[in-house]
């Protein structure tokens, strides 16, 4: 970067050029880009000074910008390089604060100006100016005699305006607006002249216009009280610490300190002032446009809105000092006066509280009786606590109509949490007072620690604080972690941390029931859990026995709710709450009719495909705190779903927030406590086909094995076996029908239903491994149905068509990976997958081990979820049983053995291992 640099002005100022060249008249670097070319340059002969020409790279305006910032800074750039470098810096710096004019050259082009440049624009102009080296603007001024260089300054001035022109015409905005002032090509404007010149006056002037007002605020009542006085006052944008009063300027008092166009830069202003405030027109029409007597109207107005649009164009008012100008007003919701005291609830709904207009002044609010001074003020200023005070018309009309009404608990709760309201249409600040003040407090700050007996992490005691304060506020609430991060254990915590008189109803779907019984004797041993569901079903065996547990499904809650709803429950959790994500479903309405003093909502997935459905959750955890589902839809979904309103998502997401916890597995300070691998058995119940198919087949089976011996024995014991697993699978497995139907029949698929509902709606990945290429097959059937996109990888996959199936996993192309155990237990690397489901058992821990790592390796960033379905009051059960309990009798049968093991029990120990037992 050795090249000087040099501006060549063009009558279109978009059309100058940077010209590149050096000193010792070599040729200029091409590397810069641009065009090759020759310009003529002033250089040193002997003495004196002649014209020469010399080789140089043209660059246009857009090309000669990058190059002139990378100049600013480079220890090896020429002296004229870095000065106009700082001079493009500075242009840049002009056009992103939006300083650009638009106007006509001497030819009557469109052109943009760089300007208006306030006092700090011109200091920096001149310092760059000053730093300009002659080979900066070595390029001399046409005409014949010695030859005479540009005034740095006016060069530079005249590169800000070229930067200026270039920059607006993109080609977007020639493609959208294409005429005048966004188009490259000139446009011949003649009849914008008068215009133009007023522009450009406004980019020159060398000052601006203040305003002060004259007057004791004791005058204006007075009986003979004279009319204020708004004197103007003239103020140097080169000098700031320059100004004075029109009548100074006119009279020459001042001289010409402020420039020799002064008066006119201050008629020129004042006509401009006069289009935000008309009655400054009236000083247009003076000889000394130098002050203006203000009817009551116009003073008032003058206090209001006007001097802030005065304000916004850079011209102050200046107000005498013994006005007072702070009051203010705010919206603030309070308890209405008479409201019930302290001891009640804050949702009683009789608790009705108060939203008003509430004026302060110097921040202190203002008593009733000063509001009413207020309110009945018919001039501009007022009396207040001894002392004068403006008063903003608008101001007066919120005094008069404070009371803006009364609201129920949970509409004031929206309103102090959002920090903002609706008043006659408008959106305005929000502030609550008071007991809402305290108990939005309570809300939005951290809980504090809570311990717990039971083997809680960090964030799982966080949100045992959580759930902890929520239904202490006889608040609803929505714990909405990832699946795998404890929502179960959770509640579980909760009921032994409050230890509540009345049980817990938990209502879930009915392939969680057996997981939650045992999560709870695992947790809480000793603690009463009663399943209400089923023929026969009662609520007689939790009378006398206080808290605990009382766990049905949502279908039995549904034909159940009466009965439900006239027990007492310490509180009703809703576990995979999307089931109540259509409020209309009869789940949904038969669950809102059980009360309870709080209620949970569990749910991976608040929100799968609209936010109506959170709203169907947090209407039901907390009524009302939404609105209807019209105006949700109307106020928050519509503009955050169709228009992406950032501002509607802020706002929703201040309302909904204390009412939320949302943790995900990615969260800091949630990853490093998970283990790496999570393993979760699911006991799952038999449908009522399969429970039919497996007596009658244990039955049989049982008869044959009494009458056989040895080898023969062993094969129906391993037959029997199989049958039975393959009942527990599905009964079409067993029946080995061609074409069935699959859905309603099998407790293991509903089960697999929903956790693929879970892992999906949080953009997972999940292997499912069966030992039974069949089952595979009828689970990829079943997924086609339902649109899931999956794979199928047995023994018989060849072997390309095996890696191609890995890679398609692995890049995300398909999300459910179906997998025989034998044929891909080992291997294989699929990390994708945050989930591991085990559709059946092989019996031997070590198999299903090493299956489980195909996603659980090296490699794997992510936790691991394990998976495992079993059949309740079946073989599956009992053998899980032998796994987890009776760890020598496992190694022993089961450990290397594997099925073959059980072949050599006993009749009356085969017996017991296959007969189908009630559920717990």
């Amino acid at each position: 970067m050795t090249d000087a640099a040099v501006f060549l002005p063009a009558p279109l100022p978009r059309q100058g050029r940077l010209a590149l060249w050096r000193p010792d008249g070599g040729e200029a670097d091409a590397r810069a880009g641009g065009a090759g070319g020759e310009i003529q340059v002033v250089r040193r002969w002997g003495s004196g000074a002649r014209r020469a020409k010399v080789p140089a790279r043209l660059l246009t305006v857009a090309e000669a910008l990058p190059w002139l910032t990378a100049a600013r800074h480079d220890p090896r750039a020429h002296p004229a390089a870095a000065a106009w470098g700082a001079a493009a810096l500075h242009a840049l710096q002009l056009t992103a604060r939006g300083r650009l004019l638009p106007g006509l050259t001497p030819q009557g082009a469109d052109a943009w100006r760089a300007g208006p440049l306030d006092a700090d624009d011109l200091v920096h102009l001149r310092a760059v100016a000053a730093a300009l080296p002659w080979e900066g603007r070595a390029v001399p001024l046409p005409g014949a005699g010695p030859p005479r260089l540009p005034e740095a300054e006016d060069l530079l001035r005249a590169f800000l305006d070229a930067v200026a022109d270039t920059l607006p015409r993109t080609p977007g905005a020639a493609l959208l607006a294409g005429g005048p002032y966004a188009a490259k090509e000139a446009h011949e404007l003649p009849r914008l002249a008068d215009w133009a010149a007023e522009v450009a006056a406004g980019a020159d002037a060398g000052v601006r216009l203040g305003l002060r007002l004259h007057l004791a605020p004791h005058e204006l009542y007075e009986p003979d009280a004279r009319p204020a006085t708004l004197v103007v006052q003239v103020h140097s944008l080169a000098d700031p610490t320059l100004l004075a009063d029109a009548s100074e300027l006119w009279s020459g008092a001042v001289g010409d300190v402020l420039g020799p166009r002064a008066r006119v830069d201050t008629v020129l202003a004042l006509r401009r002032a006069a289009r935000l405030w008309p009655p400054l027109e009236r000083l247009l029409a003076l000889p000394v446009p130098d002050r203006l007597l203000l009817a009551e109207d116009e003073l008032s107005e003058l206090l209001g809105p006007a001097s802030q649009r005065l304000a916004a164009a850079g011209i102050a008012v200046h107000w005498p000092k013994t006005l007072v100008r702070s009051l203010t007003a705010t919206a603030v919701v309070r308890q209405a006066p008479g409201a019930a005291t302290q001891e009640t609830s804050f949702f009683d709904a009789d608790r009705l509280l108060q939203f008003r207009w509430q004026v302060s002044l110097a921040g202190v609010p203002l008593t009733e009786e000063e509001m009413d001074r207020l309110a009945q003020a018919h001039r501009p200023m007022v009396r207040l606590r001894d002392q004068w005070v403006v008063v903003d018309p608008a101001l007066v009309r919120k005094a008069r109509r404070r009371n803006l009404g009364l609201l129920d608990p949970l509409d004031a709760l929206s309103l102090a949490l959002t920090g903002e309201g609706e008043v006659d249409g408008e959106r305005v600040a929000v502030e609550p007072q008071g007991v809402l003040a305290d108990l939005r407090a309570a809300l939005t700050r951290d809980p504090g620690p809570v311990t717990s007996d039971l083997p809680l992490r960090d964030y799982q005691l966080k949100g045992l604080a959580w759930l902890d304060r929520m239904t202490s506020l006889g608040l609803g609430c929505c714990l909405a972690d990832d699946m795998g991060l404890g929502k179960t254990l959770a509640v579980i915590a909760l009921q032994r941390h409050r230890r509540p008189a009345a049980p817990v109803l938990v209502v879930c779907p009915a392939s969680l029931l057996g997981n939650w019984q045992r999560e709870i004797e695992k947790f809480a041993p000793g603690l009463p859990v009663h399943r209400y569901h089923g023929a026969g079903r009662s609520l007689a065996l939790q009378d006398g026995a206080g808290g605990g547990f009382v766990l049905t499904t949502y279908g039995t809650m549904r034909a159940s709710a009466p009965e439900l709803a006239a027990r007492d429950w310490a509180f009703v959790v809703a576990d995979e709450a999307q089931h109540i994500k259509n409020p209309y479903a009869a789940a949904a309405r038969a669950l809102r009719t059980i009360p309870a003093p709080a209620r949970i909502a569990l749910t991976g997935t608040p929100v799968e495909n609209n936010l109506s459905e959170l709203w169907a959750i947090l209407d039901w955890t907390t009524p009302g705190l939404l609105g209807g589902l019209k105006n949700f839809r109307a106020r928050h979904a519509r503009l955050i779903e169709s228009e992406g309103d950032e501002e509607a998502l802020a706002r929703l997401a201040r309302l909904i927030g204390p009412f939320v916890l949302r943790r995900r597995k990615s969260d800091p300070g949630i990853v490093p406590e998970l283990p790496p691998k999570t393993e979760t058995d699911h006991p799952v119940a038999l449908a009522k086909e399969q429970a039919v198919l497996y007596e009658a087949v244990v039955r049989e089976g049982l008869e044959e094995i009494a009458e056989a011996r040895g080898m023969a024995r062993r094969g129906l014991v391993m037959k029997l076996l199989g049958a039975l697993k393959q009942i527990c699978n599905h009964p079409a497995q067993f029946l080995r029908e061609p074409a069935p139907a699959l859905a309603g029949r099998s407790g293991k698929l509903e089960l697999l239903d929903e956790l693929l509902e879970t892992i999906l709606a949080e953009d997972d990945s999940v292997l499912v491994f069966t030992q039974y290429v069949t089952m595979g097959r009828l689970l990829q059937r079943h997924l086609i149905a339902q649109g899931i996109d999956s794979q199928l990888l047995h023994g018989g996959t060849p072997l390309a068509e095996r890696q191609r199936m890995v890679d398609r996993f692995q890049s995300g192309g398909a999300p459910v990976f179906l997998l025989s155990l034998k044929a891909a237990g080992t291997g294989l690397n699929l990390t994708r997958a945050g989930h591991v489901v085990h559709y059946d058992r092989w019996w031997n821990p070590a198999v299903e081990e090493q299956a489980t790592d195909r996603a659980y390796r090296i490699g794997q960033t992510r936790p691991v979820q394990v998976h495992r379905l079993i059949t309740e009051g079946t073989v599956e059960e009992r053998i899980d049983e032998l796994l987890h309990t009776k760890r020598a009798l496992s190694d022993a049968v089961l450990g290397h053995a594997g099925e073959a093991g059980l072949t050599e029990l006993t009749h009356a120990e085969l017996a017991e291992l296959v007969a189908l037992r009630e559920a717990r």
